[in-house]
């Protein structure tokens, strides 16, 4: 039986097997043409960084608010299939089996399905959505999210390497799934199409780990020190007002004073002014006890500049402009000017979120079933819907004033002379070298030389006047 075979657990024909046993993975795992990669929460290596990551999202603020506001506006978007062509999206249009990704589950839509894949992507670097074939009674598949650190990836190569992650025709097959990460329940899902049958599970990773083929990489883990500087900075504030809103502060007593007194004398100081609600009182102290600052305050130590920054660093690990998160560094300066903000705005959506909308239209591709082609258009691609985001907008706006100077210079185009259809196919695929003139000029398109020849109807022919009358 051939590897393919062997691991994706169906016949040339098509027709599916049952699941993989233990012994099947077993030995497919000991097969040389085939490895294994861990996704980012399964690998024992990073699973210091990957546990800090995992808290990072629970416990940071900053960190929580950046993941709510990338999801907030990707899981915004919808699918469609398109035919590429020129270089840009010609049409969009649906088909029956798009139905999975509007209604994934019972009382889920899209925008859950998204929400969870930028969870997922963002924490372990790696999203997995694996589509259940209908049971009787139900209507349609079902779309299920598996926890990313009990994935492991399946990578394989037919030129039979004893390490196939260094094979030149590495590829990756599929994911094998481990619920608590025990092989008992192990099962094998498919992350390629094969021989026309949909794949088993979507693998959605829009940032690649540069020390692997196929996994992805939070975009945390690049900061999280920045990260850990944070929680400790929150720590620091905590720990300020806890301790009388004041910087530390020691005590000197006079040499002669004993061991008890001081413990004595300590019970009652921190009974009367440890703790925020005894901030700012009198201080009173009896003879031989000099205070002695420590330390300096918030101002002193530029408190707010310090953590405004760290925010910031994580804000352009996100993709996500501070001004959007309501970052400090974000709202101050020209950075709230009319311009600078809608700048920041269109760098989030197109330099962030398209990327991620049409790494997300990628990796769902392969569990769909591709609509027929149409006679003599291209193969159909899914891609994104983002016409009914209000975030976009303005981008609509600007799209419609470009649309309006588009139609401007087709207009002077036709009346130049040049053939309408090959105007619309320059003007869309910016490609002025498709043009292609009729041969006529002016306005009125005539042949160059001709003169039209006059109407009789419009104007009747001037009588001449007799001759040897009288003048007028």
């Amino acid at each position: 039986m051939k590897l393919w075979e062997r691991v994706i657990g169906r016949s040339e024909s098509g027709e599916s097997r049952n699941l993989l046993t233990l012994n099947d993975m077993m030995s497919v795992f000991m097969d040389p043409t085939t490895a294994i990669l861990p996704s980012s929460w399964g690998n024992i290596g990073n699973e210091e960084i990957v546990g800090s990551v995992a808290e990072a999202y629970e416990m940071n603020g900053p960190v929580f608010a950046l993941v709510l506001a990338r999801m907030q506006v990707f899981s915004q978007a919808r699918f469609q299939w398109t035919r590429w062509s020129g270089g840009t999206t010609q049409d969009l249009f649906g088909s029956a089996d798009l139905s999975v990704l509007e209604f994934p589950s019972t009382g889920k839509t899209t925008a859950d399905l998204l929400s969870q894949m930028e969870v997922d992507a963002s924490l372990a670097g790696n999203a997995f959505i694996r589509r259940v074939p209908k049971q009787p009674g139900e209507t349609q598949d079902r779309l299920v999210r598996l926890r990313p650190e009990w994935c492991t990836i399946v990578m394989g190569s037919h030129e039979l390497s004893d390490e196939p992650w260094l094979a030149a025709d590495v590829e990756e097959l599929g994911i094998i799934y481990r619920p608590n990460g025990a092989y008992e329940d192990a099962q094998f899902f498919t992350t390629q199409r094969y021989n026309g049958v949909p794949a088993e599970v979507a693998h959605y990773a829009p940032l690649p780990d540069p020390l692997q083929h196929f996994r992805g990489m939070s975009w945390i883990t690049p900061v999280i020190r920045s990260v850990q500087a944070d929680d400790a900075s929150e720590v620091h504030k905590l720990k300020f007002f806890k301790n009388a809103a004041t910087p530390n502060m020691a005590l000197k007593f006079d040499p002669g004073t004993t061991a008890e007194q001081i413990l004595k004398f300590k019970e009652i100081f921190e009974d009367q002014q440890v703790g925020a609600l005894n901030a700012y009182k009198t201080l009173y102290l009896g003879g031989g006890a000099d205070p002695v600052p420590l330390g300096k305050d918030f101002q002193q130590i530029a408190f707010a500049e310090t953590q405004g920054k760290g925010e910031s660093r994580l804000a352009a690990a996100a993709g996500v402009p501070p001004s959007w998160v309501g970052f400090s560094e974000g709202l101050e300066g020209s950075a709230l000017n009319a311009g600078n903000f809608t700048a920041a705005r269109r760098r989030f959506a197109d330099g962030t979120l398209h990327h991620l909308w049409a790494a997300a239209a990628r990796s769902l591709e392969p569990i769909l079933v591709w609509p027929p082609n149409r006679p003599g258009r291209p193969a159909a691609q899914l891609w994104y819907d983002t016409r009914s985001i209000p975030f976009l907008r303005d981008d609509a706006k600007d799209h419609a004033a470009t649309q309006a100077e588009e139609a401007s210079t087709m207009r002077q185009l036709i009346e130049a002379g040049f053939e309408p259809g090959s105007v619309v196919k320059a003007i869309a695929t910016s490609d002025w070298s498709a043009l292609q003139h009729t041969g006529l000029v002016s306005v009125q398109l005539q042949p160059p030389g001709q003169i039209a020849s006059p109407d009789p109807a419009a104007s009747p022919t001037p009588q001449p006047k007799p001759s040897g009358g009288p003048s007028d």
